[in-house]
């Protein structure tokens, strides 16, 4: 038991640990421990430390703090002396523990470390506060860590990303050289083989005129039959890419005969259409029936300009999706910020996408929903809803560019309509032979189910 300096047992040392003490603690009190060590004689250390009696401060607490640690926990006389030597270096500290009111500035885990020496009434309270308060200072520091951490993968993965596309940009730079060189050695394998006939050419006259030489004619061919095998080899080789140049150019051609076939049937399509619009009698026209004239019961030009359809009216995109093989291409994010500007970006593309699916059931028309990828801070988890192609730009190119590509990419003649508010995207899109149609009147046609 340590006595206090009145010579009466501290309330303190009746207080037991029941749990390890916490290593910035126990840290803390092996410093302590080593700067009060110098302060006493060899004879009042404990027979333990004694061999640590000359060694510097910061030596002794690396060598000697296991052993320093454990004097100080089964010897409270060295406790109580190395308590001396603290109340003498830190008066202040030791009154406001013996008050019971540590200072509130001063480092938790020094306050602990005192307290354990000292041994105050409640000191056990404050090395287990100090414990805790160790703990989570730890749990931050693996916080920040793990959050450096991620940002430095986050950092790797744009660095890996840069040198995939600079590589991809290599390999196609490689596979052209590839091709110009597989051209140029076919035009010399031609050139060659050329050679080849004019040297059996002049073997055979060499034959008839100079039996003498034959011998000497004799290598000739020899090396001129190793060369045509080498050569024929390699013609086998060049045949080899040379057809799978072909291979490529025929798929190249597929996707021609599509859009030609997708263009007649569009044709045949609105020829039926028309056909069955007209209802033509099976009769031939009379050339009294060529004079332009009103006939009774019909409707007169202001009849008609009457009952033509405002821009902004729904009814006009119905009749256009109503044309045959119509293709509908949305400018996804125009359409949603015109008409819901207001929710997340991941709401807006749901709920325009489950409407032109709707409308897809409903018409018929091929749809296709174009979103700008440079929205995206991350990939898209997206299941494209029945009926809509969803499509998002790659990097570097905008939605713009992509619905200018969606359009040169139809065959001429093919209805295309373009839904959009963006001008410059409306007269590029006109330009093309597509029709351009407002935001607001796709938004309209939607509410209306």
């Amino acid at each position: 038991m340590v006595e206090t300096t009145g010579g009466e047992p501290d309330d303190g040392d009746a207080e037991v640990l029941d749990r390890p003490l916490p290593d910035g603690v126990r840290r803390r009190v092996v410093q302590i421990v080593s700067d009060g060590f110098g302060g006493l004689t060899v004879a009042e250390l404990p027979t333990q430390l004694r061999q640590y009696a000359r060694f510097a401060p910061n030596r002794r607490a690396k060598f000697a703090g296991t052993a320093m640690a454990a004097a100080m926990e089964t010897d409270p006389l060295f406790r109580q002396r190395i308590a001396e030597k603290l109340r003498d270096a830190q008066p202040e500290l030791a009154g406001a523990l013996d008050s019971g009111s540590p200072p509130p500035a001063a480092d938790p885990l020094d306050v602990a470390a005192a307290a354990y020496v000292l041994r105050p009434t409640g000191w056990v309270k404050l090395v287990t506060a100090a414990g805790e308060e160790a703990l989570r200072a730890d749990a931050e520091r693996v916080d920040e860590e793990n959050r450096a951490e991620l940002e430095r993968l986050r950092e790797e993965l744009a660095e890996a990303r840069g040198q995939t596309r600079t590589e991809t940009e290599r390999l196609r730079t490689e596979l052209d050289a590839a091709k110009k060189e597989a051209e140029s050695l076919h035009r010399k394998l031609r050139g060659a083989l050329s050679d080849v006939k004019r040297g059996e050419a002049a073997l055979r006259k060499l034959r008839g005129e100079m039996e003498a030489v034959r011998g000497e004619g004799q290598a000739q061919v020899s090396a001129a039959e190793s060369e045509s095998r080498r050569l024929k080899q390699r013609l086998g080789e060049v045949e080899g890419s040379l057809e799978a140049t072909r291979r490529a150019a025929r798929e190249g051609r597929s996707v021609e005969d599509m859009r030609v076939r997708l263009l007649l049937d569009t044709v045949l399509e609105a020829t039926q259409g028309l056909r069955r619009e007209l209802a033509l009698p099976p009769v031939s026209v009379r050339p009294a029936e060529t004079v332009d004239a009103v006939e009774p019961g019909r409707m007169t030009p202001k009849d008609i300009a009457a009952r033509a359809l405002s821009d902004s009216d729904p009814a006009v995109l119905d009749q256009l999706l109503a044309l045959p093989q119509a293709h509908l291409v949305v400018d996804g994010y125009n359409v949603t910020k015109t008409g819901y500007p207001q929710m997340p970006l991941e709401k807006q593309r749901l709920r325009l996408l489950g409407q032109l699916s709707q409308l897809a059931a409903q018409t018929g028309a091929e749809v296709t929903c174009v979103f700008d990828g440079a929205e995206l801070a991350a990939p898209v988890l997206l299941a494209p809803p029945r009926g809509v192609r969803v499509l998002f730009s790659k990097p570097g190119v905008t939605a713009d560019e992509l619905i200018r590509q969606l359009v040169r990419a139809e065959p001429p003649g093919r209805p295309v309509i373009v839904v959009s508010t963006d001008r410059e995207v409306a007269d590029g899109v006109a330009s093309a032979g597509a029709r351009p149609v407002a935001s607001v009147v796709l938004l309209k046609r939607l509410s209306r189910g």
